[in-house]
Parts: C-alpha cells; structure tokens; sequence
C-alpha cells in the first residue's frame, strides 16, 4: 500500500510503591492543562534504583480500568510499542500494540492528560501476527505522516503495518502492510528524521529472527514519503565477515548496505536466503532501534540484539546469548555507507558493564542517554526482576533505574506472581512525550505483567485469531527522568 495524502486525512496507589506519586503534578503556572496524576486502578508495577527515587510515576491506565467514553472497552495484554499524537483540539490520540492480542489500541486522553476512551484499530484479524515495537511518523519530524508503523515478528513472512491516529474500530479486521518494506521478522521499523538526508525517507528495520538465517539490520531507502516504490537493503561488514560474535567491545568495523533485489514480492525466505548470499551480519535477533535526538547526529543510531540461547542454529556461539547494543554512524552523504560499533556485550560476563544483561529488548534513545529494556529469555539463571538501565553516550556509564515490581506479596496474589520466576514479566516501549504534553523530561512506558491473567481480559481485541489471549498489561508515565 503506498501511503498518499488521502489516507492521512482519514491513595492507595502511594502506599502500595513509593515511587507512585499522590500528589498532582501540573503545570498551571505557565497556562497548560496538563496534570499529571494516578488514573488507574493499578499501581506502577515499577520500583526504581538507588540513585533515581526521586523520580515520579503515574499509573495511566491498566486491563482493570473502565474508560469513561467507552466503558465496554477492555485493554489487552503485553503492551508494547506506541506513539502519542497531539490532536487540533488539544487532546491526545495514544497507540500502542497488545502483542500477544496481534492488536493494536487507540487510547484517548483529555486536555488535562486524563484517559477517557479506547478502541482497537487493528484486531487479531487484521494483523495476523505479533505486533511488538513501533514508530509513530510525524510531518514535524518526518516530512510527512502521521503514520504510525507497527511490525509482527511472528514468522519471516510478516510485514508491517500502517496505521493514522485518525482510523476507528470500523475497518480493525482489515490488514494495511507496507509492502514496500518486504517481509521480514520485523521488530521495528524507525524512519530517520527528515534533516538526516534532504529528500529521502530512510527506514531501519530490525529483523527479529532465531531461525537459520538469523536476524538482519535491514534499510529501506527512497524519496521522502514514499513508503512503497523504494529499494531494501541487508547491512554487511565490508571484509564479508558474518559471525556476530567476531566483533568485540569498543571496536569499530566498516560496513555497507547492500540491496535485495525484488524484496518487495520476494517471500520472507527469499529475503533471508538473498541476505545470506549478501553475507549480510548474522545477528541473534535485531531488536528495537532508534538514533540520537541531537541536531547534526541523526544519523547516530543505536540497535539492540536481544541474543537468543546458545542451543541449535546457534550451538556454535556464533550469535549473543544475553543481548548487545550497537552503534551505527551512517556516513553524511550516503546512508549505504558507515561504521558500526559493540557498546554494550551482555556476554563478557566476567568484567564487562553489561554482564547483568538478561537480554535487553527495547531501547529509548534521548539527547545524551540510551534507555534500555529487558526481556528475559528464561534461560533458568536470571537474577533479577527485568532491569530498566541509563547508558551515558559521553561517559559510557551503565546504571539501573528501575526494575519491574511483581507485586509477589500482594494480598491476594491477584497478578498470580507469587512464585513467577525473576524475569517473567517485561517491558514494552518506552517512549519521551516532553515536547508532546509540554512537560520536560516525562516518557510513557508499556508494561507485560505475564502472569496476570483472568477471564476478564480473555479475546477482547474482538478479533477471531486470539479469542483465548487473557493476559493483563498496563502503561505508566514516568517525571524526571533525564533526557
């Protein structure tokens, strides 16, 4: 589907955890509506580190609360990637996966930051796979949208899909892929910002694939806009070497991207075998990707590899078992050309400063710090609950913020985690919304509480794939946390 202009057209909490503020926060003082407050009846199923519990979260929303607009709508589980939208009106169009629903929401908040409704714009019908990581393009930022693309890594063959702030439940059962992207197992799909190459669009896709060929940093290229007729490319080092696990920490390696020829029509194993053929890197599952929200360095991306177990395809170690982040520079007058670097190994487990990596999955990448995600891969030797790590870009100083909070000891063991092993649950997108509600420093975070599961949340994307998916999610906002 090409996208053109028509389609666009279209105080309890505070006593259960800390770090949950009870106190509104708003921001009268300089005339915004804004106010940030607890809306759920959940609390944040967060609790953050030593060094950061000055920092504020609000429980937005959860699968337990009833939307006053819409109160027979029911949020589904593992909330994933998202994107807010400011609307003419001064409210707030927010959108976010339900992976395991193969579901997409549209949560709406009022002028003051309160969510009021919510419908599926995209059921298990439409999808038809996993929707995990997403982007929500803008003509701010992008030159041209709001499209927000959301991609499915449940087999080779999924392709992502194209949604707008602007579309209802009315047409959810009906797929809208962007077939100019190929098929791929597809984690993300994050377009550069419009200042990185005047008159193109370029498009970084994370090929989230355990399988034979591995996962694929992928590159759609074309003309500003076009998300249909453009080229798709592989990215290779330039000495041909495949193995992930040659490179090594801090050290660069020069690379190119190198086309697929007929990705458009080719099947998704026609795409892996013509990357193989490429000597494309094969990477342990690509991740989420995002790049560096200062002026003049958009071109510096970060990606994460999730890794995946050192069994099968992968019993030669030639993949990363617990998870590394990279950095891309992309040369300035050609994106087919640039340097790729290891700034974080999971796997040096003896002195490295990831050595605690329980796979990381999301990454959130702001002016001076990369936010990173975990996602355990139930390995059977986690230590801890899913980490949120800060790595500082200048000091290559690695912290942990936050680190998920199952709630083991509730009273009725209502999210079942009584005995859930460390890990179990995990985090979705995390994603800055500062410039969007005008309010410094605060992000949205999605969060996976796997074990929480009833009736109550049972096939409510309305879609005939899931009917039997009943697992609860939730989204907080976090305050103060450093950009």
């Amino acid at each position: 589907m090409k996208i053109t202009n028509s389609i666009l057209s279209i105080a309890i909490l505070s006593t259960m955890i800390a770090c949950n503020s009870d106190d509104n926060s708003n921001n009268e003082e300089n005339g915004s509506p804004i106010v940030l407050k607890n809306h759920s009846l959940t609390p944040a199923l967060i609790k953050p580190m030593a060094g950061f519990t000055s920092l504020e979260t609000y429980a937005l929303f959860s699968s337990e609360d009833t939307f006053i607009e819409t109160p027979g709508y029911v949020f589904g589980g593992s909330a994933d990637g998202s994107g807010l939208y400011k609307n003419s009106d001064d409210t707030f169009t927010f959108l976010v996966n339900n992976e395991d629903n193969f579901a997409v929401s549209k949560i709406k908040f009022d002028k003051t930051f309160k969510p009021v409704g919510g419908e599926y714009i995209l059921n298990s019908d439409g999808a038809g796979n996993r929707l995990c990581s997403a982007t929500l393009l803008t003509p701010e930022t992008h030159g041209f949208g709001p499209i927000f693309l959301t991609a499915g890594e449940s087999s080779s063959e999924s392709q992502v899909m194209g949604l707008t702030p602007f579309d209802t439940k009315a047409n959810n059962g009906t797929p809208r892929p962007i077939t100019g992207f190929g098929r791929w197992s597809a984690e993300n799909a994050v377009p550069l910002p419009k200042e990185a190459y005047s008159g193109q669009t370029v498009v970084l896709l994370g090929d989230d694939d355990s399988g034979t060929y591995g996962g694929q940093l992928v590159m759609y290229k074309s003309t500003t806009g076009d998300l249909n007729n453009g080229k798709v490319y592989v990215v290779k080092r330039t000495d041909n070497t495949t193995n992930e696990k040659t490179m090594t920490e801090n050290s660069s390696y020069p690379v190119q991207f190198v086309e697929i020829t007929n990705a458009k029509t080719n099947t998704g194993l026609q795409n892996n075998q013509a990357a193989q053929a490429a000597n494309a890197i094969v990477f342990g599952r690509v991740e989420d990707i995002d790049y560096r929200k200062v002026a003049g360095k958009e071109r510096e991306i970060y990606f994460n590899v999730t890794g995946q177990d050192n069994t099968g395809v992968n019993a030669d170690n030639s993949r990363s078992k617990y998870g590394r982040v990279y950095k891309l520079e992309l040369d300035a007058n050609n994106p087919l050309n640039g340097q790729l670097t290891l700034v974080l190994d999971g796997d040096n487990r003896a002195t490295g400063k990831a050595k605690q990596f329980q796979n990381v999955d999301n990454l959130c990448v702001t002016k001076n710090f990369i936010y990173l995600q975990e996602d355990s891969n139930g390995y059977g030797n986690e230590t801890h609950d899913a980490y949120i790590y800060q790595y500082n870009i200048a000091t290559q100083e690695l912290k942990v913020v936050f680190e998920l909070d199952h709630q083991r000891t509730h009273p009725t063991n209502k999210f079942l985690s009584a005995t859930s092993a460390f890990g179990a649950w995990e985090y979705g997108a995390l994603i800055d919304v500062s410039e969007t509600i005008g309010v410094p420093d605060t992000f949205m975070l999605s969060i996976q509480a796997h074990s929480w599961k009833t009736d109550a949340f049972k096939g409510v994307d309305g879609g005939s794939i899931r009917t039997t998916e009943n697992q609860g999610s939730q989204v907080i906002l976090i305050k103060g946390l450093p950009r």
